[in-house]
């Protein structure tokens, strides 16, 4: 994956990844005075993206377009990114955006938050402001939860409503990721009132997966044999179409789990040759984690 340099003059046209993320297990641990879920997670970054393409505007609009099939709403999560960060900042310059989705939408892969992401990282070079990651983060969170692990850079352990993050070193795995054509509200999920949110929070210093040395192939399966997804019984009655793809992957000799707060599931897939025999309307990605965001070291130093 080519980057310009991070001392390479700006020239106005980038061309940049969104990764996608799993969480290798959610756990729903409470909920605040404002409505907002307390959780813990392991968030694992995906050699799966989305790209985008910006090119600097000196009349200080701030367009976008979508290079892919489909339609996204005017004011997407990219759109809105730029505009927080243009009125936090004071910054006159603009930018135009071109979005080419590669990720499935109300997926839990964190494809819209990503891609808000790396907008901001890259507009943070381009328009040459200087921001810390930790600023750019706390601007983030304000636009979602899942932001500041994108910024970040590192797998983590996360906790809170998404914002504290323990970076993890984490052993290399492949994984296949399953979605069907269906999705599911996030809003729908949190607000069932069979949603269980009293989960035992774990500690960081006790979770035996941490400890073992990410080159143990074995490291991934620890964490996922510890917890579970504390969403996904909701989202099976949301959306059924989820529970085929679980039984589908179970078929095949392959443990699923649901991520995040979509309905995409994935499972290990260590071993070959992967099953080919899915549905046709359903997307089947075959995919590997990355040590680090690709931007880490490019926009923030």
């Amino acid at each position: 994956m080519s980057l310009p340099a991070h001392s390479a003059p700006l020239k106005g046209l980038y061309d940049l990844p969104a990764p996608a993320k799993l969480n290798l297990f959610l756990h729903v641990v409470g909920r605040r005075s404002d409505g907002y879920h307390q959780l813990q997670s392991v968030f694992m970054l995906l050699d799966w993206c989305d790209r985008l393409h910006l090119e600097l505007r000196r009349d200080g609009g701030i367009s976008r377009e979508d290079l892919s099939p489909g339609e996204l709403p005017a004011q997407d999560l990219t759109v809105r990114a730029a505009h927080a960060l243009r009125q936090a900042s004071g910054c006159s310059l603009g930018v135009h955006i071109g979005l080419e989705k590669h990720l499935p939408a109300q997926a839990g892969l964190g494809g819209g938050s990503s891609d808000a992401a790396t907008c901001l990282l890259a507009l943070n070079r381009l328009w040459g402001l200087g921001w810390t990651r930790q600023q750019l983060a706390a601007l983030g969170l304000q636009l979602g939860a899942d932001l500041p692990f994108f910024i970040g850079g590192n797998n983590a352990w996360v906790e809170g409503v998404g914002e504290r993050l323990t970076p993890l070193q984490l052993a290399c795995a492949r994984f296949l990721v399953v979605k069907p054509p269906t999705g599911a509200s996030t809003k729908d999920i949190f607000s069932a009132p069979d949603l269980k949110r009293d989960t035992k929070p774990a500690r960081i210093q006790g979770f035996a997966a941490i400890d073992e040395q990410p080159e143990s192939p074995s490291q991934i399966q620890s964490i996922l044999n510890f917890g579970q997804n504390d969403l996904q019984a909701v989202v099976q009655h949301l959306c059924p179409d989820m529970a085929q793809c679980l039984n589908w992957l179970q078929s095949h000799g392959l443990q699923g789990r649901m991520t995040g707060s979509g309905t995409a599931v994935f499972a290990l897939a260590q071993s070959a040759p992967l099953p080919t025999d899915a549905p046709a309307n359903w997307t089947v990605h075959e995919c590997s984690n990355m040590d680090a965001h690709p931007l880490r070291d490019w926009c923030c130093g």
